[in-house]
């Protein structure tokens, strides 16, 4: 299905393009006709919503963690939603319409953008505590493993006397 591009000209995507873009390494992609942004190196963190598929608003679905999902969306449903496909991940809808409050908006595409970065010095901080993870036990990194099946035995060490 061609999805028609709606979202060149609207202000209130080019002020949510402007807030993507201050979080530091972020591309943007057309994705469904819609505009996405993604941690470089990483995954989507948020994805426009500008009437997509007739949802009769404008809107942005932020990647976020269940809990906050929940917390936002009881708080105030009329700004913040569910949003199909996507929220069954943790994803919150937030609609940028009427007096947004773009500070708002800002911390939460800093809290999804923080949960997509495949960069350490991003993700050292846990969205929305303003606290650093504990860092990684010093030493050499960690080999990856092979599944079970699939390991070398290695021969006993040998017993000395």
């Amino acid at each position: 299905m061609v999805h028609p591009r709606i979202y060149d000209s609207d202000p209130v995507i080019k002020k949510l393009r402007e807030s993507c873009f201050s979080l530091g390494e972020v591309i943007e992609k057309e994705a469904w006709g819609e505009c996405t942004f993604r941690a470089a190196g990483g995954s989507m963190f948020a994805m426009t919503d500008n009437n997509h598929h007739g949802s009769g608003h404008v809107a942005v679905w932020i990647k976020a963690l269940a809990m906050a999902q929940e917390v936002l969306v009881h708080s105030d449903p009329r700004r913040f939603f569910r949003p199909p496909y996507l929220g069954r991940k943790g994803w919150v809808g937030v609609r940028l319409v009427g007096n947004v409050n773009w500070k708002d908006v800002a911390a939460i595409l800093k809290d999804g953008y923080q949960l997509s970065a495949p960069n350490s010095r991003h993700r050292g901080v846990m969205p929305g505590s303003g606290r650093s993870r504990p860092p990684a036990a010093p030493g050499k990194p960690r080999k990856k493993q092979a599944p079970a099946g699939k390991r070398k035995k290695q021969p006993p060490a040998p017993v000395r006397n």
